[in-house]
């Protein structure tokens, strides 16, 4: 019994630390040139002098900038759930082939049991988004409310985009977990906020 619920929580772990390390690099390089963008969009001045000029710009603005460094890591970890749920799957023939299952860590394949930790992915890639999405603008105010309502619709835009570009599966499951997930980062932040309070 100890042994299976040792192996359970390590193939949960494995794959876990899987979907964090797949994407890592390629996040922090698309995180990077976002912020070039945003750069270029809000100081053109100093970003267009060509590309030593840019960086050199980009560098200070990190350094000198705490929102700047906000919207670096909320850029990365939207790009981190962006490359696991659109950027890296394979067309499905059936989007809704599947639109009930994903709630539970066992699914049946070909009448045997296999271990899936989708639903456990889909709680905890929420969590670092929300609770940085609240950071990030400051929210004070019905914190949990707005997470929750953050991570839905983000979620539900997810989905969409899955069901019309054919990039996985369409799960009510996968909206209700990362929702969860949303309400648990928002519950980090507030609680993080208190302490930093009191402090």
């Amino acid at each position: 019994m100890m042994k299976g619920t040792i192996d359970l929580f390590g193939k949960i772990l494995t794959n876990i630390l899987t979907a964090l390390y797949e994407p890592f690099g390629f996040s922090l390089l698309l995180s990077f040139l976002a912020m070039f963008f945003y750069l270029y969009a809000y100081e053109p001045t100093e970003a267009g002098k060509g590309w030593k000029s840019a960086i050199v710009t980009w560098y200070r603005k990190f350094k000198e900038s705490v929102y700047f460094r906000k919207l670096f890591l909320l850029a990365f970890v939207t790009s981190m759930i962006l490359f696991r749920t659109l950027l890296n799957r394979n067309l499905w023939m059936n989007p809704l082939s599947n639109v009930m299952g994903g709630w539970g860590i066992w699914e049946t394949v070909n009448g045997e049991q296999k271990l899936t930790t989708e639903c456990i992915e889909n709680v905890i890639m929420m969590v670092p988004f929300s609770a940085v999405v609240m950071w990030t603008f400051g929210q004070r105010e019905k914190i949990l409310w707005q997470s929750g309502k953050i991570a839905f619709i983000f979620s539900v835009v997810i989905e969409m985009l899955q069901l019309l570009l054919r990039l996985g599966t369409f799960q009510v499951a996968d909206i209700f977990y990362n929702t969860v997930g949303g309400v648990v980062g928002g519950l980090l932040y507030y609680v993080v906020m208190k302490v930093r309070k009191k402090l």
